[in-house]
């Protein structure tokens, strides 16, 4: 069943009138976590309480991303409305927001970062998670939501030596380090380091990720902060591509079996990236950031996986190949916060511009196989498959060898973005705010196309508006309504080519319309609920006509539900609840969008020295790919628990403990024969501390 927002918007719009009606009036508190300050981050970019932003919006704080044992971008997004997580083909994070597949809708103190790899949490301050389309804040993409997460800063007036070791029962382990040194009245110095280990229940698997991250700031004066940062990135994992599928869902039988080169499926990084912000309060009505980015990419991404799957002759066929990454991405960007009133009404208006420069050498080989010159081979399945170091026996008992010398693509790519953006926020009254806003994008790309030898370019101009209005019956209570647009350019979200027709098309473009509670009960506890229908307007060839274009459309509409906070001073609890419905132009269902996801996460401490938590997340049946014959990936429900001792006012004894239940689960995929094989049961023993 589609949720259209005509149809339910009286029953949200009429409820917290209702409730309100019962319920004395309540003061504002402020709660750490529940505001959004310009120093800290750029992804609302304007010291406005959540409550008032007309957004969904989930946040994960550092402290809440060690307690729960978190260490993944995947983990989180699994406890988090409206959001689920794709395979991103062993070697990326990658989110779906809203039934948007995404790569690139990641960002670091608001600034892009849209190099494909597993983040690293050890320096985050928090991790938010934006839901609808993001472009007046973030630009190009973000047309399901985005993904934001906080750095740690140096903090002035402070000395601490936070310490976290922990290993778990698949033999790996992580070492983190955080330490703040003040350097005296106006300065200060921060180092976070982390070292870890790889391994989990997938044969062959391995890897180490190192992360060393020196901050410093600066108190120029009683009104400017400056910031500077450097994050040195050394990462080597082993690819998974999962399991083949039969009869319509994954082959549980190869629960075991990797299906790939255990010498040849991997990914490095290395990675320098520079940070610089200041922020400068010009008087008490306007204050300014500003903010530089580099970064320096690296990355070498190899691997084989089961193109195909003979279930009658048990004989797997294996593609491949290697893939490089060369980026640098240089951005600078700045916006000014401003307060004032015209007569009675008060406005908070955010002007803003960013330049981006984008150089991007990427290409990718294909394999050949000496057998029959092509790139796919079959191979008899066993445990392990008879093919390491890029030769084995095939299917007909013949010695093969491959070799990567047949290039698929060879581009270099020079991106240059202008923007700017203006948003006003409208206290017309006590009870209602009008959110206005727009930007623009210039869009200039040229791609050489080494292989065809041949340059392009493509210039896309686009202004994506914003506008959103917010009732408060009560301060602690908002009704939002929201529209907004953004945009993809026809070069992707990794700039890879503008071959073909590509070059003549206009961007996808994306609408949002949006409807949403949210309820602050108290001081610590709150609840928020949306309804939503996102579109995306693509066009394409017409095949009736060369000389036209088509216009094709997709959508997705549904609701979400959150409810967080501490039900009594020991028991906290975190509940999320989301159900989606999409399909392409041909009514089709999307791919990956189960229609309900569901978790809760609740944690009681029984005394001073020790508690425990436990939670569950389920996630509904969902298609693999986008054929109306595609395959499932089955539902399931996943158990996890807690529990803390503490030894000390200064360490503290972990455990955690994940699918406690040891479920067979298949949480995600890439194509029909590439689905991810959730980890059975495993836990991790933590020593938290501080001297």
């Amino acid at each position: 069943m589609k949720f259209k927002l005509t149809s339910i918007a009286t029953a949200i719009m009429l409820s917290p009138a209702v409730v309100a009606a019962d319920m004395e009036d309540i003061e504002r508190l402020t709660v750490e976590g529940k505001y959004l300050s310009v120093n800290q981050s750029n992804s609302i970019k304007s010291p406005t309480p959540i409550i008032d932003v007309p957004q969904s919006l989930s946040i994960i704080t550092a402290e809440e991303i060690t307690a729960r044992g978190i260490t993944s971008v995947g983990q989180i997004i699994d406890y988090t409305p409206g959001v689920n997580t794709s395979q991103g083909e062993g070697h990326r994070d990658s989110v779906v927001f809203r039934g948007v597949r995404s790569a690139a809708d990641f960002y670091l103190d608001g600034n892009r970062d849209d190099v494909q790899y597993y983040r690293a949490l050890y320096n985050v301050e928090q991790v938010e998670i934006l839901r609808g389309p993001n472009a007046l804040l973030f630009g190009r993409g973000g047309t399901g939501g985005i993904l934001n997460r906080v750095s740690k800063k140096a903090k002035t007036g402070e000395k601490f030596v936070n310490y976290n070791v922990s290993a778990n029962t698949f033999g790996a382990y992580n070492l983190q380090l955080d330490t703040n040194v003040d350097t005296g009245d106006k300065s200060a110095l921060r180092i976070n380091a982390m070292y870890e280990s790889l391994d989990n229940h997938r044969d062959f698997f391995y890897g180490d990720r190192y992360g060393f991250n020196p901050t410093a700031r600066f108190e120029v004066s009683d009104d400017t902060i400056v910031d500077v940062s450097y994050e040195y990135i050394d990462h080597e994992r082993f690819i998974d591509r999962g399991v083949p599928t039969a009869n319509g869902e994954p082959v549980e039988a190869f629960e075991n079996i990797v299906f790939g080169d255990p010498d040849s499926n991997y990914q490095t990084l290395g990675a320098d990236v520079f940070r610089a912000n200041v922020e400068h309060t010009f008087s008490d009505n306007l204050k300014g950031n500003f903010n530089a980015f580099y970064g320096d990419y690296d990355k070498v991404y190899s691997n084989f996986y089961a193109a195909a799957y003979n279930a009658d002759t048990e004989v797997v066929t294996l593609d491949g190949y290697v893939d490089s990454t060369q980026r640098e991405n240089l951005i600078l960007s700045s916006n000014l916060v401003g307060e004032f009133a015209t007569g009675s009404i008060e406005h908070t208006v955010i002007f803003g511009g960013e330049v981006i420069n984008t150089k991007s050498n990427q290409d990718r080989f294909n394999p050949v196989f000496d057998s029959t010159d092509g790139d796919r081979e079959a191979f008899n399945i066993s445990r392990p498959l008879s093919f390491r170091g890029l030769t084995g026996t095939n299917a007909d008992g013949e010695t093969v060898t491959a070799t990567f010398t047949d290039i698929n693509d060879d581009t270099h790519v020079d991106l240059d973005v202008y923007s700017f953006y203006v948003q006003d926020e409208i206290a017309l009254s006590e009870n209602f705010d009008l959110v206005l806003g727009a930007r623009f994008d210039s869009f200039d790309i040229e791609v050489f196309n080494v292989v065809a030898a041949e340059t392009r370019n493509r210039k896309d101009e686009e202004v994506s508006p914003r506008a959103g209005l917010v009732y408060k019956p009560q301060e602690n209570i908002s009704i939002y309504a929201s529209y907004s647009e953004s945009f993809l350019p026809r070069s992707g979200e990794q700039y890879a080519n503008i071959n073909g027709d590509a070059d003549a098309l206009d961007p996808d473009t994306f609408t949002n319309q949006e409807i949403g509670i949210k309820w602050d009960f108290n001081d610590s506890m709150s609840f928020t609920a949306a309804i939503f229908e996102n579109e995306q307007t693509s066009l394409d060839n017409d095949p009736n006509d060369i000389e036209s274009f088509i216009e094709v459309d997709s959508d997705v509409s549904g609701f979400e539900l959150q409810l967080q906070g501490y039900i009594t001073d020991k028991w906290y609890i975190t509940a999320n609840y989301s159900n989606l419905d999409g399909e392409d132009a041909s009514g089709v269902e999307l791919r990956e969008l189960p229609e309900n996801t569901m978790s809760v996460w609740t944690t009681y401490d029984v005394n001073d020295v020790f508690g425990f938590g436990i939670g569950a997340t389920y996630q509904d049946e969902s298609k693999v790919s986008t054929s109306a014959s595609s395959p499932v990936l089955p539902s399931y429900t996943r158990v996890d628990a807690s529990a803390y001792y503490t030894l000390s006012d200064k360490m503290r004894l972990q455990l955690n403990v994940e699918n406690l239940t040891d479920t067979l689960y298949f949480p995600n995929a890439h194509s029909t024969h590439q689905v991810t094989v959730g980890a059975p049961i495993n836990a991790r023993l933590s020593l938290i501390g501080s001297f």
